[in-house]
């Protein structure tokens, strides 16, 4: 390739390279249309912000997108120009808007602008008239005001140049008005003045003239030529106006239905009669009936539907040929008869609502229609429900039934009915059809949540640690939704004169009741809490049941002294006895009580530690410390006696007690003006004697009131269980006359009893004690047959924890 070759590359790439990086521009000018050669557009080069020599040096050139190139660039001064003719209608015809886009093309370095020219239209176009002669013919009996369209002329201006008005010459028979179209456009029409007369002037000659809205205003007119016709001046004459005729809805297609017969006084053309169906005659009508033209003669060509038309209203013309041509109307009346060819339609006017449960009887439920498009018998309608549903029909009028309640509804049993009604015409035969129709029955909270049991019992050991649970409580609620949620509640109630909210809480949700404090025995034995479980149904319902809580004893506390106190003596408790004493002498007793209840509260009493534990003992249930022998002159005038106490429970509970015992000689002295002095009557002693009397006297009767209750229910009882209290063996052993009941009112100490003894003193084989513990107020007091059986120990544990505090509680002691 040589030098030339290589060099025409590069300019095209270099072409190329420019075309890519051009910068595009957009200018708009407007001019009018019409304008001569050489018309400045615009300038150029000032809006381009070229210079001249830019220019020129740079070959600006115009570049148009059609085949005319209506523009040119003065390379002096930098201006467009026009360099032909422009015509706006021949580039744009009827458009609003008229623009010839340009592209300004400039080289090195190319650069590419974009340039819209506005065609503004001008008044250069006349209105015309496509037909320069308009002939209308009228008829010389049309009415006065009778109107007839004429042409429009046409304007390739637009805008308000286009046409705007029209003009008639001025004559007596004839004037112009304007008739508005839809579209905003408006067309002429020739209105009749006067009465025509054809043998007064056959023909009228007008001039129409149309103008329009341009600067001047131009015009275009056009002859117009009104021919005046002959009238046919008779019509044809029906036999009758009102034809009637009825067919069955089942008559077969193509049969003979009706002839209708006109006449025409006229002869030739003007008295010879088409028949035809009316011009307004709907194509519902035209689908179902044929006529014959000649004969008037009218044909079934369809199948009849009496459910779809009842009847026909057909309008017959009948036409001569005649110049005018006149013509004539009659109506035919056709009636179809109904045929049973339908069956009843159950129809829903509104749609079933649910119902709630609790809906009174005559609730609407739905209201429904009974349909038959038949007539007649054909049409009426029975309605039956399906048996067994709380629902009936309660008629109201024309067809129109209410879906009503007429019995009691209960969502537990039956949510949802599926109501079948069946409608049956009175045709023949007769005709039926069912509906299924849903009702769905809403909740209502008409069921207390109910617990599974009346009342639970539930057994706590003592000292359980706070925030365990305790029991857990559950309810169920046959309602749905929001009425079968349920939270559950603790009624507020007392316990020891506090709230029970401070003994337990309970979780609402799930119905778990949990502790909130350690329990102890000795202060709380059994207590009720009262469970609320409620829904949240609207009003709420709420159910109670009671939790009887029963707090089981634990050996937590060891056996306390009450005598000898240790608070008044110290550790010590001084005793003097007369060396004269004999075997069996009492010296001194020592008391003790037990917190616990039960096997937990049995005492018994032990000698430990003795300075001669040949002289004394101790009785293992009474504490009572007695000489075993007669004090010698050898014994030590200074005993000592440290006596162990322990209870019955698991694990061992144990105290002690330290008895100092002064032997001395002629006590029975001192004792002796010790008796003389309580002996002498005084105001005090004789108050203290009286106390005494009437706290015998109540224990006495409270002891025979309790054992009378206890002999009442264990007869009772006696048919069906072997034992009350106590089994009926153990029982028989009571009714042995050889023992003796005793009961003595001990005041020993800071602890009054009453000790109930059985056979002799000495013996004291059988012993039922009542302690009144100095740490209450209020005393227990229970009566227990004295065993060692494992059966006892539990009956006694379950007794102890049921009874309330402020009874007695009696404690039985077997000595061995």
């Amino acid at each position: 390739m040589g030098f030339r070759g290589w060099r025409w590359r590069a300019f095209w790439w270099h072409f190329l390279f420019l075309l890519w990086s051009s910068v595009e521009a957009q200018t708009r000018y407007s001019i009018p249309e019409e304008v001569k050669p050489g018309f400045v557009v615009g300038n150029l080069a000032k809006d381009l912000g070229l210079s001249l020599f830019a220019i020129f040096d740079r070959k600006l050139r115009v570049a148009s997108e059609s085949d005319e190139q209506y523009f040119s660039v003065v390379a002096g001064k930098g201006e467009l120009v026009v360099i032909d003719r422009i015509d706006r209608e021949a580039l744009c015809g009827q458009s609003p808007s008229c623009v010839l886009p340009l592209q300004i093309v400039i080289e090195n370095p190319l650069q590419l602008h974009r340039l819209e020219v506005e065609i503004k239209d001008i008044n250069d176009n006349a209105p015309i008239f496509q037909t320069k002669e308009l002939t209308v013919k009228i008829a010389e009996s049309a009415a006065v005001g009778t109107r007839f369209s004429l042409e429009n002329a046409e304007d390739l201006d637009v805008g308000s140049n286009s046409v705007k008005s029209y003009s008639l010459t001025k004559n007596e028979m004839f004037t112009m008005k304007m008739k508005e179209l839809g579209d905003g456009r408006a067309v002429p029409e020739l209105v009749l003045e006067k009465p025509l007369d054809r043998e007064k002037t056959a023909v009228h000659h007008l001039k129409l003239t149309a103008v329009d809205g341009g600067t001047p205003p131009l015009s275009g007119t056009a002859q117009l030529k009104i021919i005046v016709l002959d009238i046919n001046d008779n019509f044809p004459v029906f036999e009758k106006n009102i034809y009637k005729v009825s067919l069955k809805e089942n008559t077969a297609k193509g049969a003979f239905v009706i002839k209708i017969t006109a006449t025409d006084a006229d002869e030739g053309p003007n008295g010879e009669i088409e028949y035809s169906f009316g011009s307004r005659t709907p194509e519902s009508v035209l689908a179902v009936f044929d006529i014959n033209t000649s004969t008037g003669e009218i044909y079934l060509s369809k199948d009849l539907d009496y459910e779809r038309a009842k009847s026909y209203k057909i309008e017959i013309s009948a036409k001569d040929k005649g110049l005018p041509e006149m013509e004539s109307d009659c109506h035919l009346q056709l009636d179809v008869l109904d045929v049973n060819d339908n069956t009843p339609e159950i129809v829903l006017t509104s749609e079933p609502q649910p119902v709630q449960e609790d809906a009174p009887r005559g609730t609407v439920v739905a209201l429904l229609n009974a349909r038959d498009a038949d007539s007649g018998n054909n049409s009426k309608v029975t309605l039956q429900l399906n048996k067994g549903s709380p629902f009936s029909l309660k008629s109201s009028f024309s067809n129109n039934y209410a879906l009503v309640t007429s019995g009691p509804l209960d969502r537990e049993t039956f949510s949802e009915y599926n109501i079948e009604i069946t409608a049956t015409d009175s045709g023949s035969p007769p005709l039926s059809s069912k509906k299924v129709i849903p009702v769905y029955i809403t909740d209502v909270n008409d069921n207390p949540p109910a617990f599974t049991q009346s009342s639970y019992n539930v057994y706590l050991k003592e000292n359980k640690v706070p925030g365990s649970i305790l029991y857990s409580v559950s309810a169920s609620d046959l309602d749905s939704g929001e009425n079968a949620k349920i939270t559950y509640s603790i009624l507020d109630s007392k316990v020891q004169d506090a709230s029970v909210s401070s003994y337990v809480y309970i979780n609402s949700e799930n119905g778990s009741i949990y502790s909130m404090q350690s329990f102890d025995y000795e202060k709380l034995k059994v207590f009720q809490i009262q469970v609320q479980a409620k829904d949240h149904g609207s009003p709420p319902l709420s159910s109670n049941t009671t939790v009887h809580v029963f707090i089981l004893d634990q050996n937590d506390n060891a056996p306390a002294v009450i005598y000898p106190s240790s608070a008044a003596l110290g550790s010590l408790s001084h005793q003097r006895m007369p060396r004269s004493a004999k075997a069996g002498h009492l010296v001194t007793k020592v008391t003790a009580v037990d917190a616990d209840s039960g096997h937990n509260a049995w005492i018994s009493y032990r000698l430990a530690e003795a300075t001669d534990a040949s002289l004394f003992t101790v009785n293992q249930y009474t504490g009572e410390v007695r000489t075993k022998r007669a004090v010698t002159e050898q014994d030590d005038s200074s005993q000592r006696l440290l006596i162990e106490i322990k209870d019955d429970g698991e694990p061992v509970q144990s105290a002690t007690a330290t008895v100092s015992i002064l032997l001395e000689d002629g006590l029975h002295e001192p004792i002796l003006d010790l008796r003389h002095k309580v002996s002498e009557p005084s105001k005090k002693t004789g108050r203290i004697t009286l106390y005494l009397i009437l706290s015998l006297a109540s224990v006495s009767v409270l002891s025979l009131v309790t054992f009378l209750i206890l002999a009442v229910k264990c007869i009772r009882s006696s048919s069906s269980s072997g034992s009350c209290c106590m089994r009926r063996s153990d029982c028989d052993d009571y009714k042995n006359p050889n023992r003796n009941l005793q009961i003595q009112l001990n005041t020993d100490g800071p602890i009054k009893y009453v000790e109930v003894l059985g056979g002799d003193m000495m013996s004291q084989s059988q012993s039922f004690r009542s302690c009144m513990s100095p740490m209450s107020e209020y005393s227990d007091f229970t009566l227990i047959k004295p065993s060692s059986t494992t059966d006892f120990k539990e009956t006694l544990s379950v007794l102890d924890a049921s009874l309330p505090d402020s009874t007695w509680t009696f404690e039985s002691q077997q000595v061995s």
